[in-house]
């Protein structure tokens, strides 16, 4: 038997199963797919797919469905992945171009993800340790408070309001914050967080002594906010999606909704998925591979985005059962995840 006929069989029982949800013959894949040989040779070729561990038998008399190794197989494969129309994609850019923040485009991005592939969305946040520093702008704001804002390269905004207790005067407030925010950008625009935050040490004590105490009160503030977004945070949708699934799921639904709920194993899940990608590309773990409790009977189909090819903040994709249909999801995952960069990246 050929690899290719092998392949071209094992595809066509995979795209039969997902669109069916029933085992799959031999009988059927003749009448539905050219493949150009007589139903014997179908046979044995199934034969020889169950020996080799890519296809199984639910039952007696039943046809044949993929195992996780024949999905594998399956999307290594596959010749491309299948484009999205025109009306799809434009229909993704207005849904996420209305974003007005990042909070804003992580709970569009969550949504849009589950209504188009019918699974379950998992958006990781841009993590503020892999941001840099944009701008911070220091404005008074009436008495002896003022108003501390934190941009980053992600567009994550963090703001505080501070009683600033040592200034003398809310002029003297003023003309002490035009100071710092000049002083502050200069040393931090540009900086990963976690390096900017070891320069407020030193921008303090190089603060003049009639500003020392606001520029302290400013220091803490903004450590604050850079480290306020240190902690990794991802939403999740459509988990609902999940029990429409019906038979797929049906003796591991419970054990997948509760790994959903423990936010700790899917930010586990999302770093080594970015470990397993090169430079936050397409990532698909199928079945067994899922190595965390509860989830060994899924596939997770993920995607990096960022501000650019080199600058991956954060990953999203989709969980579902492993009866799922890659093309189409890979697919929406990638344009997705192009989408939301080029949004970061204006």
């Amino acid at each position: 038997m050929s690899d290719d006929r092998r392949l071209a069989v094992l595809r066509a029982i995979v795209e039969d199963y997902v669109s069916s949800h029933e085992p799959v013959g031999s009988k059927a894949l003749v009448e539905r797919h050219q493949l150009g040989v007589s139903p014997a040779t179908i046979r044995n070729d199934m034969a020889v797919l169950e020996e080799e561990g890519y296809i199984t038998q639910p039952h007696t008399s039943a046809g044949r469905i993929p195992t996780d190794k024949g999905y594998r197989l399956f999307v290594d494969r596959l010749a491309n992945v299948k484009p999205m129309s025109p009306a799809e994609k434009r229909a993704i850019q207005t849904f996420l171009e209305g974003a007005d923040d990042v909070d804003d485009i992580v709970d569009r991005t969550v949504r849009l993800l589950a209504q188009i592939t019918r699974q379950a969305a998992v958006v990781q946040y841009p993590s503020l340790s892999r941001a840099a520093v944009r701008h911070v702008e220091l404005v008074p704001v009436g008495g002896r408070s003022a108003l501390l804002v934190l941009i980053t390269d992600s567009g994550r905004v963090e703001q505080r309001v501070l009683d600033v207790r040592s200034a003398a005067d809310p002029e003297s407030l003023a003309t002490a914050l035009a100071a710092l925010r000049t002083r502050v950008n200069a040393r931090v625009v540009g900086k990963r967080l976690r390096d900017a935050r070891e320069d407020l040490t030193d921008l303090v004590q190089q603060t003049p002594p009639g500003d020392l105490a606001v520029a302290a009160e400013v220091a803490v503030a903004l450590g604050d906010c850079l480290t306020a977004g240190l902690e990794e945070r991802v939403v999740i949708a459509g988990t609902a999606n999940l029990v429409k699934s019906g038979a797929d799921l049906s003796t591991s639904l419970g054990s997948v909704l509760e790994a959903l709920e423990e936010h700790v194993v899917l930010l586990r899940l999302v770093q080594e998925l970015t470990e397993d990608s090169d430079r936050g590309g397409l990532t698909v773990r199928i079945g067994a591979e899922n190595l965390h409790l509860g989830l060994d009977g899924t596939s997770v189909v993920t995607s990096g985005y960022g501000t650019g090819p080199d600058t991956v903040l954060a990953r999203l994709g989709v969980l579902g059962p492993t009866r799922m249909d890659y093309p189409t999801t890979m697919a929406a995952v990638r344009a997705v995840s192009r989408y939301v960069s080029r949004i970061l990246a204006q």
